[in-house]
């Protein structure tokens, strides 16, 4: 995990390395408290899809215990009516 002061922010070059290297969040802290995270955009979309993967799971779990879901044998024979397939 890297950390690093605010004042460290005006070297773009070196916090995009870091980034780069780190794979991973860089914090940036302010009078010794945490204030930003910096990270590469590759690592930020990985984990943005990964958050979306998560909530689609607890979405779908979350209708399982209030029963909202379907037979698949009955879902595919429907579909396959519907559309003549």
């Amino acid at each position: 995990m890297q950390i690093i002061p605010m004042r460290d922010l005006k070297n773009t070059v070196e916090i995009e390395r870091r980034c780069a290297e780190e794979n991973g969040p860089v914090y940036v802290t302010k009078n010794g408290y945490g204030r930003l995270v910096v990270m590469d955009i590759e690592y930020y979309e990985r984990t943005m899809q990964k958050m979306c993967e998560a909530s689609a799971i607890l979405e779908g779990l979350e209708d399982m215990k209030a029963g909202r879901t379907l037979d698949g044998e009955s879902s595919v024979s429907d579909i396959r009516r519907r559309y003549g397939l």
